[in-house]
């Protein structure tokens, strides 16, 4: 597609956002779109078809639903407790959902009239908005009793809830049943609550069994069903690196921190300006979150290299930095990114892409991955976990791991010696041993 055929598809995507939202989809015709674009009616058709076609672009194009979600980081970070936060999301939806009111009300009155490939987009957006509002959610509901839920089917839950409303109130404000969004939100809220005290309680060990039960024997139980290492492929690795670098720069170099240095969401969300450490032959990153450390980026991630010392892509996202913020990172408001708009990204990242199980890919994984590459490039397990700031103990699945990887890479060159001829051990493998 030519820049001048682009120009023109983007100038009616706007035009037609701008209308809908203005006076609904039945209201706006063809023509007022083409008139309002500058473009001649026909270059319409020939572009989507008809205004159902350009409704379909709408929703993908310009992200309506999930700008639902892209405001969900600043709420984690502002709010105090689960139920402030869970009320900052409810009245945040509801305030989106309210500055697009004739294109909300036309989306429900006119699903009916939708060509099967447009619900297939309508249902696309909805689940955009709960991959973010489960990643919301992930964050701020950590070791509450709500995990007892699925936190994609409690998103599911809260987000068919709050456009269940949205569409009660824009289709009639005579209904009596809240005074208005905020005794909604609190009510709702409060019901999830109400239900997750339920869940914990009647989940919870009963008492004559709590009795006979020593809380240090239930500990041990607990830790074994903590999930496997789950480090990714190479190839996974290296599209989520492409995917990464070909949205922003910022978005290259927040990937190429958690592949590149191991960190944590947390982590990165501490890193200031100045903790990132340009030395001659290596580039350092103090982190301050946790145990205290400084962890080199490393160059080559998983058999590719991603720039050099001099240019990389931390490198090139500081130097497109033209603010004075202390921050590493920033969101898009230019105020210091947060562990939610972490997440976020991620989610961009990953889409579509699973395990070789199907499971979606988490960004846990990250971490993991460069704990077992640097097992498997040779490092020992004493210097890991200074790097890593975990201890031996929590490292040894870890090594577990990157023994597997390291069999299987030796009985592959195995295979592939000629006849007669045997292989000598890899300095991988002999390293491994020593762990």
């Amino acid at each position: 597609m030519s820049s001048q055929s682009n120009s023109t598809r983007q100038r009616l995507i706007r035009a037609a956002l701008q209308l809908f939202t203005a006076q609904g989809i039945t209201e706006t015709t063809t023509r007022q779109i083409a008139e309002l674009a500058d473009v001649n009616e026909v270059t319409l058709f020939r572009q989507f078809g008809n205004k159902q076609g350009l409704l379909l672009a709408v929703i993908e194009d310009t992200g309506i639903f999930t700008r639902l979600g892209e405001s969900l980081g600043q709420a984690a970070n502002n709010a105090d407790d689960i139920t402030h936060a869970l009320n900052s999301y409810g009245e945040k939806c509801l305030q989106k959902l309210d500055q697009m009111p004739e294109l909300v009300r036309s989306l429900i009155g006119e699903a009916g009239k939708f060509s099967l490939e447009n619900r297939q987009a309508l249902g696309h957006g909805l689940a955009q908005v709960n991959h973010y509002t489960a990643q919301y959610l992930a964050t701020v509901l950590q070791g509450h009793p709500l995990t007892h839920f699925s936190v994609e089917k409690l998103a599911g839950f809260l987000n068919l809830s709050l456009l269940g409303y949205a569409t009660l109130e824009l289709t009639s404000e005579f209904h009596d049943l809240w005074s208005d969004r905020h005794d909604f939100v609190i009510d709702l809220v409060e019901l999830l609550l109400r239900s997750a005290v339920l869940i914990s309680e009647q989940t919870s060990i009963p008492s004559a069994t709590a009795d006979s039960v020593d809380a240090d024997e239930v500990k041990p139980a607990l830790a074994d069903s903590k999930p496997a290492v789950a480090d990714l492929p190479a190839n996974l690795v290296q599209t989520i690196l492409q995917r990464a670098k070909k949205l922003d720069v910022q978005d290259y170099a927040l990937a190429y921190v958690l592949f590149g240095a191991g960190l944590s969401p947390v982590e990165v969300v501490g890193l200031q300006r100045s903790h990132y450490l340009q030395e001659t032959q290596q580039h350092l990153l103090q982190v301050n979150q946790g145990v205290s450390r400084q962890v080199p980026l490393n160059q080559w991630i998983m058999g590719q290299r991603h720039g050099s010392v001099t240019r990389n892509p931390l490198t090139q996202w500081v130097k497109t930095r033209k603010d004075e913020r202390t921050a590493l990172f920033l969101n898009e408001a230019g105020s210091p990114i947060s562990e939610v708009e972490i997440r976020l990204r991620w989610q961009v990242w990953v889409e579509d892409l699973t395990t070789l199980s199907g499971q979606p890919l988490r960004i846990e994984q990250a971490r993991q991955t460069w704990c077992v590459e640097m097992l498997l490039r040779g490092i020992s397990l004493e210097n890991l976990s200074i790097l890593s700031g975990w201890t031996a103990t929590q490292l040894q699945p870890y090594v577990q791991r990157a023994r597997e990887k390291a069999a299987l890479q030796q009985a592959i060159q195995l295979d592939q010696k000629p006849k007669g001829q045997s292989a000598s051990p890899t300095t991988t493998g002999q390293d491994l041993e020593n762990l």
